[in-house]
C-alpha cells in the first residue's frame, strides 16, 4: 500500500491517507476522504506521476480526474514527474516523514487497521508542533499549532506508557505499535528541535533571546505530541555580552537552562503586531 500526503500550503498543517494502489480511481477515492473531512481546496499542487492513470483505459481515468477537477472547482498543477526540487516545502515534509517512518517501521509487517492507526497518531504529532505564541501576554504558555487549524483547538494523545526501552518480545501488537509511534516521535522531534537551532554562516549578527520569549525547550523523553513551552523571565549573558543561558517559566516550575537547549519559536517577533488570537468558541482568528 501507499501513503498519500496533504500539506496545507499556508499553515503547514498535514493529512495523512493510506491508498491501496497507485491508480487514478484509489487517487480519486483518498482524494474525496481528504475533501469530506478538511473540505474542498481551490488548488491542488502534485507531481505529475507516470503511473497514475498508467494502466488500461488511461484516457478514460484522465477524463474522471478532470471531471471531478471541474465539478468541485478544483484547480491542479503539476510539476514535472520525479523532479522533487520543484515541490519545495511540501517535498520537504515527505522527505522527512518517509526518512523516519521507513526506519521506525522496520522489516514489520502491518495490517491495515494498524497502518491506519500509525499513520493518524504521526499525523497528529507533527499537527501538534507550535508555530508561534497566541498572543504577546508573557503569562500566556500557549502556542498556535497547525492543530488549531485543523482541529481548532491543541491537539493531545491519549496517554501511553513509556515502551521505548522494552524489548519487542514482552509487547503484544498493539503495544509494539504504539512503541512504533513513540519511536517516530522521538527521531522527529530530534530533527525538528535541529531545524529551529541552525546557525548559518556569521555574516550577520542574529538577536540574542530577551525576556518574554517564547521558546521550546529541548527535554528528552517527553511523551508524543507533548512539547515543553516557556517564556523567558532572565537572561545571563556572557562576557561577551551575548546571552548564553536564560530562565524559562513553564507550566510546571521555572528552569534555567543554557541557550543551547532553547528554540526560539520560528517567526514569532515577526508576528508581534499581527497575532493569532483564540476566540470565545475554540477558533482561531488573526
Amino acid at each position: 500500500m501507499y501513503v498519500a500526503l496533504f500539506v496545507c500550503m499556508t499553515t503547514r498543517a498535514i493529512h495523512i491517507e493510506l491508498v491501496s494502489d497507485l491508480t487514478t480511481q484509489a487517487f480519486l477515492a483518498a482524494l474525496r476522504r481528504f475533501v469530506s473531512r478538511r473540505g474542498c481546496p481551490a488548488k491542488i499542487l502534485k507531481e505529475r506521476d507516470e503511473e497514475i492513470g498508467a494502466t488500461s483505459a488511461s484516457d478514460e481515468r484522465q477524463q474522471e480526474t478532470q471531471a471531478f477537477a471541474v465539478k468541485h472547482g478544483i484547480e491542479f498543477v503539476f510539476i514535472p514527474p520525479r523532479s522533487p526540487h520543484f515541490g519545495g516545502s511540501w517535498e520537504s515534509l515527505i522527505k522527512r516523514i518517509k526518512h523516519h517512518v521507513i526506519r521506525t517501521m522496520g522489516n514489520e509487517r502491518f495490517t491495515q487497521e494498524e497502518m491506519l492507526t500509525m499513520l493518524a497518531q504521526i499525523e497528529g504529532c507533527i499537527n501538534s508542533r507550535p508555530l508561534t505564541p497566541l498572543s504577546s501576554d508573557a503569562t500566556d504558555l500557549s502556542a498556535l499549532t497547525p492543530g488549531h487549524f485543523t482541529a481548532l483547538r491543541e491537539l493531545t494523545a491519549a496517554p501511553d506508557e513509556p515502551l521505548t526501552d522494552y524489548p519487542e518480545n514482552r509487547l503484544s501488537k498493539w503495544e509494539r505499535l504504539q512503541q512504533r509511534v513513540q519511536f517516530f516521535w522521538k527521531r522527529w522531534t530530534t530533527e525538528y528541535l535541529h531545524t529551529l537551532q541552525q546557525r548559518n554562516k556569521w555574516t550577520e549578527e542574529h538577536p540574542s533571546l530577551i525576556i518574554g520569549d517564547m521558546v521550546l525547550v529541548k527535554e528528552d523523553n517527553l511523551p508524543p505530541m507533548k512539547w515543553m513551552i516557556g517564556r523567558v523571565i532572565a537572561v545571563s549573558p556572557g562576557e561577551d555580552a551575548r546571552v548564553r543561558v536564560a530562565d524559562v517559566r513553564t507550566s510546571t516550575g521555572v528552569y534555567r537552562r543554557a541557550v543551547a537547549k532553547l528554540c526560539l519559536l520560528p517567526i514569532e517577533r515577526d508576528l508581534q503586531k499581527h497575532q493569532f488570537l483564540p476566540g470565545q468558541d475554540g477558533s482561531v482568528s488573526r
